[in-house]
């Protein structure tokens, strides 16, 4: 009896270690997520800054400009939707708008002047930056959640308390290639 009941408790104090390694997996990538979340949101408040300037500038650009206005629009939709694919699809599409509007703005030697202009651009390229750093923590955090809930005999306790598998931030080949700002020019 008493060594039923031994086995028992070392039974139920493993599944219990097992449960808190996943919750807290689990939460590590809760809080990766949260940490380009807000760069999303500080990025979000930016662009309509650098926008702004840009347009006294430049008046013949406005495709350019309305194409980073919606991509900036999909990705806070993605981002609320919490939905990891169009978050890596819609940041694909603001890169590479920007990259465009960058691009466009070395017609215009006013706008490159501007002070504000210079800093949005600045402040704007230091956000991608962290928001690339970040986006690589999170995927490390999915990935450590995905080795859990896969290897045994994780994967049994996350089965009785549905851990479900976290999802990569991926990007396909178009938007991970290198911009032809060429093509931007006219070239």
């Amino acid at each position: 009896m008493i060594f039923f009941l031994l086995i028992a408790v070392v039974v139920i104090g493993y599944t219990v270690t097992i449960y808190n390694g996943l919750v807290r997996t689990r939460n590590e990538l809760k809080l990766a997520w949260s940490n380009i979340d807000v760069l999303l949101v500080q990025r979000h408040d930016e662009l309509p800054k650098l926008i702004e300037v840009c347009k006294r500038y430049m008046q013949h650009e406005r495709e350019t400009l309305e194409r980073v206005t919606q991509a900036r629009s999909q990705v806070d939709a993605a981002r609320h939707s919490g939905d990891v694919p169009s978050v890596s699809a819609a940041e694909g599409a603001l890169r590479s708008g920007l990259a465009n509007l960058y691009a466009v703005a070395e017609r215009y030697p006013e706008l490159k002047a501007d002070t504000m202009f210079r800093n949005l651009a600045a402040r704007i390229s230091a956000l991608e930056t962290a928001i690339a750093d970040r986006r690589e923590i999170y995927n490390d955090a999915a990935n450590a959640q995905n080795v859990r809930i896969e290897t045994f005999p994780d994967t049994i306790v996350a089965g009785m308390f549905n851990f479900s598998p976290a999802r990569l931030l991926k990007f396909d080949a178009s938007q991970t290639a290198d911009v032809d700002v060429g093509l931007a020019f006219g070239k």
